[in-house]
């Protein structure tokens, strides 16, 4: 009887965490970091490059962007954990200072995951430049420049303050986080990041 009432306890219990885990896909970043939103909701993606998973989940990115509310300002962040990942960063920043971003953005990606193109290398890098009609030496210019070697440091400081330890990571109001594992899939990653930004909504008040 006792062994019965027993298991019977534990599996409510196990029900009971599962309908948790799923009914919040998020967790509390600790300890919540300010936020640059203008009054908005700042939702921030930290991505790579490099990271497939962060391939795969750029057309929800874009998708999501196009339906976001009015009240919510989406920025991404090329996260830097250590150095190996400071040339990817370089690019995204050298990019947007040029006026190129969102013309450049996902050939990026498509040159590194579809074409296996390794832009971290500078002679792989200035090829592609070239193909896609930007010079290689203005770029690098850019490249060199004050602004770019600023927001890269800014974007390794932002990563550590965040806690980013894998991407893609999304914030919402530098307090709610979210990525495939707290989400469970990376077709949950958005739905997550509403509920968050309906969390968000409500400390507003």
């Amino acid at each position: 009887m006792y062994l019965r009432k027993a298991q019977s306890l534990l599996i409510a219990f196990a029900a009971f965490v599962a309908t948790c885990a799923w009914s919040q896909p998020y967790a509390m970043l600790q300890p919540p970091q300010p936020t640059e939103g203008g009054g908005k909701i700042e939702v921030i993606e930290f991505f790579w490059y490099g990271c497939p998973h962060c391939y795969h989940l750029e057309p929800s990115v874009a998708a999501w962007t196009k339906r976001a509310p009015k009240d919510v300002v989406f920025k991404r962040v090329p996260a830097v954990p250590s150095d190996a990942w400071a040339p990817m960063a370089s690019i995204y920043y050298t990019l947007e200072a040029m006026g190129l971003l969102e013309q450049y953005h996902q050939k990026v990606f498509d040159a590194i995951h579809k074409d296996n193109e390794n832009l971290g290398n500078k002679n792989v890098l200035d090829r592609w430049l070239a193909k896609n009609g930007i010079d290689a030496a203005k770029y690098h210019e850019v490249e060199k420049s004050f602004t770019v070697a600023t927001k890269v440091a800014r974007a390794k400081q932002m990563t550590q303050a965040y806690k980013v330890d894998s991407v893609p990571k999304l914030i919402v109001n530098g307090k709610y986080a979210t990525g495939p594992e707290q989400a469970g899939s990376m077709d949950g990653i958005f739905p997550a990041v509403d509920q968050m930004v309906a969390a968000a909504r409500r400390d507003k008040g």
